[in-house]
C-alpha cells in the first residue's frame, strides 16, 4: 500500500501525520482560526512564552504535532496587535498574558476550543502508540492498512456488524499477546 493510498483513505481516521515516516492524512492539525483559539486557551491557564506554548501543544498531541515558530510567533504578534494578549520581557524572553479582550474572544466559541483539545487527545493517543511501538514494528503498517481496506470492502458487501465482530475478535487476540 502506498503512502498516497493511506492518505486518500484517511488511515484509521487519524487526522494528521506520523513525523519521520512521511505519512500525511489529508488534514492539518489546526483549521482556519484555530491556532488563535489554542494559544488564547493556553494563555488562559497562565502566562507563557512562545517556546512554552509550542512545547505544550506538542505534549498535548503526544508529540505528533509540532508547532513551528513560523506559525506561533506571527499569531502571537497578531493577537497582541488586536489587544487579545500583552507581552512583557522576563529574563530575556517575551512572556504573553491573556487580556480581558482575549478572554472574551476565547469565550465566544467554547465548542471550538473543546474540539481543538479533543483532537489533541486523539493525537496524544496515537503518539503514545507510535512511541511505544518503535521502528521494529513499523513493517506491520502496510498489513494493517490492507486489513482496513479489506474490512471496509467486506462491510460494503455483508454489512458492518459481521466485520466488526471479526475485527473485535482479532483485536482481542492481539491484545492477549
Amino acid at each position: 500500500m502506498s503512502k498516497q493510498t493511506w492518505s486518500e483513505s484517511g488511515f484509521f481516521g487519524f487526522p494528521g501525520a506520523f513525523p519521520g515516516m512521511g505519512f500525511r492524512f489529508g488534514r492539518r492539525f489546526f483549521e482556519s482560526g484555530e491556532m488563535r483559539l489554542a494559544l488564547l486557551s493556553l494563555l488562559a491557564e497562565g502566562p507563557k512564552h512562545g517556546y512554552q506554548l509550542m512545547k505544550e501543544m506538542q505534549e498535548r498531541s503526544g508529540g505528533l504535532y509540532r508547532a513551528s515558530a513560523g506559525s506561533v510567533y506571527p499569531t502571537l504578534q497578531q493577537l497582541e496587535d488586536e489587544g487579545m494578549v500583552e507581552a512583557e520581557t522576563q529574563s530575556g524572553r517575551r512572556v504573553y498574558h491573556l487580556t480581558e479582550e482575549g478572554q472574551k474572544e476565547l469565550e465566544r466559541d467554547p465548542e471550538a476550543v473543546r474540539r481543538i483539545w479533543e483532537r489533541a487527545e486523539r493525537y496524544e493517543d496515537w503518539g503514545q502508540t507510535m512511541h511505544a511501538m518503535g521502528p521494529d514494528v513499523w513493517p506491520l503498517l502496510p498489513t494493517i492498512g490492507t486489513l482496513a481496506k479489506a474490512s471496509m470492502r467486506a462491510a460494503g458487501r455483508v454489512g458492518t456488524e459481521r466485520v466488526r465482530e471479526i475485527l473485535e475478535r482479532a483485536r482481542s487476540e492481539v491484545e492477549k499477546l
